[in-house]
């Protein structure tokens, strides 16, 4: 016969398995994202292509949250919590500073060594949330190897994919440390990007809020380098319009990015900076299969490289199923209630409510009101912004097999309907 104190213990648990199918989620897409910009190769400067982005991811960032929870909760959730706005802001400043880095790092290094450069920012991750958030703290031995073992794998399985590609690519080149530098500098932004992620998801904030508020750091620091160090104004608008028939996949890849994102940040949430983000970066394993697959990029690889390849992807499944399996220990649930309670303490927030968003509660009655007009406005003006950059559009002579292309848009799909009917389910995207 069960207990009233299992309970809590069942709850945990559950929400250990939505993190981590948030987590695998995000990895799905984040690498899918790469197949638009894949498409792309004009002589544009890497400010004006992560402005590009930036822009797909600007208007995915308002577009999803209103869609899934409509405007009104969006803002009710964020005055009840105003301390976390200028956090917000923070991690997008963060966020376009590090995509910038890596546009530099794709120049000068190519993708296939810069992607697992940054992708050490689980590491740079899994420290800040040990420090600050008292993550992994009462683990456990057992619990900690299977989490910091996990995260290894995946790193160490990321550079042997990526040592294959460089053999087959041969991208080094003078400006390699350029590119190694710039790589390494993404991660360290990307891996301190979560610190504010975190801090807001113990406080009981939603992601969709999070992300809504983020965007505009994001926009705003993007366009103030883009500005700085692009040329100005001027520049920037007639290197778009010159590239403007590719423009659109640049602006996709920003938009499909901010999917995987948006399960990143549930999975932050649930299961903390050290499980969520490197189950998110198998990402690469998702980014390889497109390149592969779909563009044939590994065609002529030697029989050896392809056993490196297959090595390398069966690590990183390990690696993230070492992670899946890592559920919270009871002290180490415990020590989160206390980073919560430091958090509450600090701001004078109800501690029993940010307990319980961290469980899946606090829906609210956002799904009763009535959406004010200016939330089907925004989707509007999202639908318009695509067919405007959709009909200039135009598909580069690339190689591609179709077959591979539909099977992977389905896994997407997938995905993203999977996981999106476990988040309704269990929280209602809350």
């Amino acid at each position: 016969m069960s207990t009233r104190a299992d309970a809590p213990k069942a709850t945990h648990r559950s929400m250990h398995g939505l993190g981590v199918a948030c987590g695998l989620a995000a990895g799905v897409w984040l690498g899918g994202a790469e197949a638009p910009t894949k498409l792309v190769n004009v002589g544009i400067s890497p400010f004006a292509v992560s402005l590009a982005m930036v822009l797909g991811v600007f208007v995915a960032r308002w577009t999803l949250p209103t869609l899934l929870k409509g405007t009104d909760y969006v803002f009710r959730d964020l005055f009840a919590k105003p301390h976390l706005i200028v956090w917000a802001v923070l991690a997008g400043a963060l966020w376009a500073v590090a995509n910038t880095l890596t546009v530099f790092a794709i120049r000068d290094v190519g993708l296939a060594i810069a992607f697992p450069l940054w992708n050490t920012n689980s590491l740079v991750g899994i420290f800040w949330g040990w420090l600050l958030f008292q993550e992994m703290r009462g683990a456990g031995f057992k619990t900690g190897a299977r989490v910091l073992g996990g995260a290894f794998a995946i790193v160490v399985a990321a550079i042997l994919l990526a040592f294959v590609t460089v053999q087959h690519t041969n991208t080094l080149h003078a400006r390699a440390v350029h590119g190694v530098l710039a790589a390494l500098g993404a991660s360290l932004l990307w891996g301190t990007m979560y610190v504010p992620y975190r801090k807001a998801y113990l406080s009981g904030m939603n992601p969709l809020s999070f992300v809504t508020v983020f965007t505009l750091g994001e926009m705003g620091t993007m366009a103030l380098l883009a500005t700085a160090f692009g040329g100005g104004v001027a520049q920037l608008h007639a290197e778009l319009y010159a590239a403007r028939h590719v423009v659109f996949w640049i602006f996709l890849g920003g938009f499909c990015w901010v999917i995987g994102d948006l399960f990143q940040q549930y999975a932050t949430k649930y299961i903390g900076i050290g499980r969520g983000i490197p189950l998110s970066n198998t990402n690469q394993l998702w980014g390889l299969a497109w390149g592969a697959l779909v563009f044939g990029e590994l065609a002529h690889v030697s029989s050896a490289n392809r056993g490196l390849i297959l090595l390398g992807s069966l690590l990183m499944i390990v690696g993230a199923l070492c992670i899946s399996t890592a559920a919270a220990p009871a002290r180490e649930q415990q020590s989160g209630r206390d980073a919560i309670s430091r958090e509450c303490e600090k701001y004078g927030l109800r501690f029993e409510d940010c307990v319980a968003a961290q469980l899946g509660g606090m829906h609210g009655d956002d799904a009763k009101s009535r959406r004010p007009w200016w939330d089907y406005g925004i989707v509007a003006v999202a639908v318009a912004i695509f067919l405007w950059l959709g009909l200039q559009a135009q598909v580069p002579q690339l190689a591609m097999n179709f077959l591979w292309m539909s099977a992977l848009c389905v896994v997407l799909v997938m995905a993203a309907v999977g996981c999106g009917w476990l988040l309704w389910k269990r929280t209602r995207f809350s």
